[in-house]
């Protein structure tokens, strides 16, 4: 990672937007840990969530990326995506942990993220 000319690393891009389920793999392909969330356009908990993932994204080590799975319609199927907001955290690209309880905290979310990924 280069750091700017005062120094400082550079700042943690923020949420990833993925659109497809190449952009997924790709995205879960390096990293060692990765969070999910599924969304749709119109859901008022997702809209709710957008700051809370975006907050945890600067908080937490992890990359976190979104998708809309309505933009690649296999990816319901795939991983069962039955109600959104959907986090799913992938463990060397594998997915480990589910969780779809509507809006979730940004303190809930990251305990739930230290808890599953060193299981």
């Amino acid at each position: 990672m280069s750091e700017s000319a005062d120094g400082d690393p550079p700042p943690k891009p923020p949420v990833t937007r993925l659109t497809s389920a190449a952009e997924l793999d790709a995205f879960i392909a390096e990293p060692s840990v990765a969070l999910v969330e599924f969304y749709t356009d119109g859901c008022g908990i997702c809209q709710s969530m957008e700051p809370v993932v975006s907050n945890l994204a600067r908080e937490v080590s992890i990359p976190i990326g979104t998708v809309n799975p309505r933009d690649d319609p296999p990816l319901i199927d795939r991983f069962e995506v039955r109600s959104v907001p959907l986090f799913v955290l992938f463990v060397d690209g594998e997915p480990t942990a589910r969780r779809a309880e509507g809006f979730i905290s940004g303190d809930d979310l990251t305990d739930w993220i230290e808890s599953h990924q060193n299981s």
